[in-house]
């Protein structure tokens, strides 16, 4: 079952202000990459769970985050339907991302106090997700949407929680311009762990890399 429950999970989202997204098949590769964003300072991770046998994956990564890095916070991505998020909720998943706004996702999650950030791109969707008990709001796609909607949201609805994925780099220009509409934190993948750190298992360029974007939000945000 998850370590952390669903308040303290929202609360370190906040605080580091970003979730690096990855999946990789290789789980001794998985624990490299986990091992260097912890290094970096990231004490989240969400696994989006697309491959096959990805649970397999995902179960080895979380037992490896549970002995070896303490306070970092498991979740899974990438979760379409209720028995999915229960399954991976049984490996110990701290939170659920889904790629669309789903009640039987909410249900399952919200018994067992796990949060759970579902994609949404209107705002009767991000309303609904809220009246659902949905704590952050995942904006995807984000690149479709851009830190102009998080603005107008932000208006009429300032104590909505908003976390953009895709179309978010660590380019400081990118950043500025979410942090300034007021994201609650973003979600980042191969902009931060890139086809070329996998490929050259650049494990220390990837937690440099991880270092130096969280000590940006933290000065964008000051």
């Amino acid at each position: 079952m998850a370590q952390y429950s669903r308040i303290e999970v929202a609360n370190v989202m906040k605080e580091n202000g970003m979730v690096p997204l990855f999946y990789h098949p290789d789980v001794e590769l998985g624990k490299k990459i986990l091992q260097a964003c912890y290094d970096g300072g990231s004490r989240l991770m969400e696994f989006t769970a697309r491959g096959d046998f990805a649970f397999e994956v995902f179960s080895e990564l979380n037992k490896y985050a549970i002995k070896n890095l303490p306070g970092m916070i498991m979740g899974v991505g990438s979760i379409t339907d209720a028995a999915a998020a229960s399954f991976y909720m049984q490996m110990g998943a701290n939170f659920i991302v889904t790629p669309s706004l789903r009640e039987d996702i909410a249900v399952v999650c919200n018994r067992r106090k796990v949060l759970w950030s579902p994609g949404c791109g209107s705002l009767t969707e991000i309303n609904n997700a809220e009246e659902l008990g949905c704590e952050i709001v995942k904006l995807f796609p984000g690149d479709l949407y851009g830190p102009g909607f998080v603005k107008g949201i932000k208006g009429p609805q300032p104590w909505t929680s908003i976390m953009p994925t895709g179309g978010v780099s660590t380019d400081e220009a990118n950043l500025k311009g979410w942090f300034d509409a007021g994201v609650t934190c973003v979600g980042m993948g191969s902009k931060l762990i890139s086809k070329e750190i996998l490929a050259n298992k650049d494990y220390a360029g990837l937690e440099t890399k991880v270092r130096e974007t969280l000590a940006l939000i933290k000065r964008l945000r000051s």
